[in-house]
């Protein structure tokens, strides 16, 4: 299944199609939508129709696909928790002082390896996004806020 073309409703945001697909994830095309204003028009809800060719984090119609990414590309329960990952980690990145952005980087280079390692074990991916999640969840539970 892919996404149909932005432009077929929005022609304004055409240039921000490649970038959804990229992605991958439906919180993109929001973004790029609603930034877009096109939200007011009503009808934005047709163009969210989710590509399952495409994981958050990396095109899974690329031939040369790692057997982890493979399994998480074939596997809805591990695609949306990829989405789900990356979006996390891409939000508290944002949030995060300069100086603690690259370890967080470096935390999610090791914890990319260790997925890597699962290969095509689905049950071990699976457990890795858990992790994972919890790790950026609690991240972002100790930051600093304002009153």
């Amino acid at each position: 299944m892919t996404m149909p073309a932005v432009k077929t409703y929005f022609p304004h945001i055409d240039a921000s199609v490649p970038a959804i697909r990229r992605k991958g994830s439906i919180a993109a095309a929001l973004v790029m939508i609603a930034t877009s204003g096109a939200l007011t028009t009503g009808v934005a809800t047709v163009a969210l129709v989710p590509s399952f060719a495409v994981a958050a984090s990396f095109d899974c119609e690329r031939t040369d696909l790692a057997a982890d990414e493979k399994v998480i590309c074939a596997t809805r329960t591990l695609n949306d928790a990829d989405v789900k990952m990356v979006t996390t980690f891409d939000i508290l990145t944002s949030l995060l002082p300069m100086g603690n952005r690259g370890k967080l980087q470096d935390e999610q280079t090791v914890w990319l390896k260790r997925r890597q390692a699962c290969a095509a074990d689905a049950t071990c991916i699976g457990t890795a996004y858990s992790e994972r999640l919890k790790q950026l969840q609690d991240a972002y539970k100790s930051l600093d806020r304002p009153l």
